[in-house]
């Protein structure tokens, strides 16, 4: 199971990232974590325990994504990856100094300049 494996690795990275200050979301992660919490005071809860802050994509983000997702489609990129990749990213090189994630290898390739936490 992946919470198994990424469990605790994950929960040490994201105690790290608090540890060396603010963590923040995009309201796009914060769809993504829905389903694991049984309803939004859970999840809001959660959050704020943790002290994380939920950012919005502005048109700025918006945009980067958009240049980045053309990009990966003109050099043949599969449909397997879909814009709110592009979005997620977007928003960690506006709004984070350091990124945490379990996709390296793509965010590597489309967005370099996102530090990773390891």
């Amino acid at each position: 199971m992946s919470s198994e494996r990424h469990g605790r690795p994950s929960r040490k990275r994201l105690a790290d990232a608090y540890d060396a200050g603010a963590v923040i979301v995009c309201d796009l992660v914060y769809a993504e974590l829905v389903p694991a919490f049984p309803d939004r005071s859970s999840l809001d809860g959660a959050m704020r325990q943790i002290g994380v802050r939920v950012s919005s994509i502005n048109p700025s983000i918006a945009y980067e994504a958009g240049l980045r997702w053309k990009q990966y489609r003109s050099r043949g990129g599969p449909r397997t990856r879909i814009v709110t990749d592009f979005l997620i990213g977007a928003h960690a090189v506006a709004e984070a100094n350091v990124f945490l994630t379990r996709d390296r290898g793509f965010f590597s390739s489309y967005f370099p300049e996102l530090e990773d936490s390891d």
